[in-house]
């Protein structure tokens, strides 16, 4: 999505003409999944993908007309023996697409706004109305962003600017929904950014820093030795903080879409680090160990007050398993393993603290 925002405001911002085509709604099975983006250029070119074969290539010569007149529309395609033969795509599902051209002297308000969240990492929802009668607003194609309060922050319409039934049956950001379809509206969220907080500027944190800023976390890295932690070796962190973990910690803005994972280089940072973040409002806390050291500093954490509750919801040992051996297999478990909870709300095999936690209380 970023790259796909990031050359259509190029393209905005130099005057070269250009349709924007989105997925903006699957059934059945289908090669790509609603929130799909591509540019279409007029001499043919494009960026981004809405699943390749005939279906794509018939979305850019539809393009490539409405370039010409200066409309926007809908396009439905059905995966049968109709389309994708020959390039397998007959997997029976259906596939809507928006395609919106954008010629030199149109409106780009829209956009800009949207940039604008893109680049603050703000979150937003784009609503696009795919059947107007059931939908209660405006026509077919028009487009309505809103902020996380619902809030319509921009929109593209076809004349009119009824917005009856669009916030409805809007979800908040803060489940981090996926797009999906309600009341002949298409909704499809664009999810503010995570923050990664990584207490350890280690080979490991090292390694988990690199792999998180690609997969779009906004990597803040914690340690208090000013060799290790400085930009030579994260240079795509966006904030390096050297100081003592109790001294860095105490005061840290760590709110409900921050994540943490403790990675130091001794038991004793590790549980220095997990008595100031495992009752904070942080959406994941995750600690490396054997599942002796863990048990032994929940239990170091029990004594000096720190609810089990909130020791429970800690992810320890961090990461899936995968038989890691290396540094950079453990960082690929554990960025993973952030993914899979940013994407699905919780990891589908349980929380390793808990069940540590329980096997305490049992002993």
């Amino acid at each position: 999505m970023q790259l796909v925002l990031r050359e259509l405001e190029v393209a905005l911002r130099t005057g070269r003409p250009v349709c924007y085509c989105a997925l903006v709604e699957t059934r059945g099975s289908t090669p790509q999944k609603a929130g799909a983006m591509m540019l279409v250029f007029p001499d043919g070119s494009q960026v981004g993908t809405l699943g390749g074969g005939c279906v794509e290539a018939e979305v850019k010569r539809r393009a490539l007309q409405l370039l010409d007149e200066g409309t926007a529309g809908l396009l439905t395609f059905q995966l049968d023996s109709d389309y994708g033969w020959d390039d397998g795509l007959i997997c029976g599902g259906r596939m809507k697409m928006l395609v919106d051209p954008i010629r030199p002297g149109d409106d780009s308000s829209y956009y800009r706004t949207w940039f604008d969240r893109l680049l603050t990492g703000t979150g937003c929802t784009e609503a696009v109305v795919l059947d107007a009668e059931a939908a209660g607003a405006g026509a077919e194609a028009d487009r309505y962003l809103l902020d996380e309060h619902g809030t319509v922050i921009a929109q593209r319409t076809a004349g009119t600017k009824e917005l009856a039934g669009v916030r409805e049956r809007l979800r908040s950001l803060e489940e981090r929904p996926r797009p999906y379809v309600a009341g002949g509206i298409s909704y499809l969220p664009c999810l503010s950014r995570c923050r990664l907080v990584i207490v350890g500027a280690g080979h490991v944190g090292q390694k988990v820093a690199q792999l998180a800023a690609e997969a779009d976390f906004d990597v803040w890295v914690i340690d208090d030795r000013e060799e290790y932690c400085q930009s030579q070796r994260f240079p795509t962190a966006k904030r390096l903080i050297v100081a003592p973990i109790d001294q860095a910690l105490s005061g840290l803005d760590v709110d409900s879409s921050t994540y943490c994972i403790i990675v130091t280089r001794g038991h004793n940072h590790d549980e220095e680090a997990l008595y100031h973040l495992a009752e904070t409002r942080a959406r994941y806390v995750g600690m490396i160990g054997s599942r002796r050291k863990i048990r032994l500093i929940f239990q170091d954490l029990l004594r000096e007050g720190i609810a089990r509750d909130a020791l429970q919801r800690v992810y320890a040992p961090v990461g899936f398993e995968i038989g890691s051996q290396t540094v950079p297999e453990i960082a690929i478990s554990i960025v993973a393993e952030l993914i899979a909870h940013r994407n699905l709300g919780r990891i589908p095999t349980g929380i390793r603290g808990e069940s540590l936690l329980s096997e305490q209380t049992a002993g």
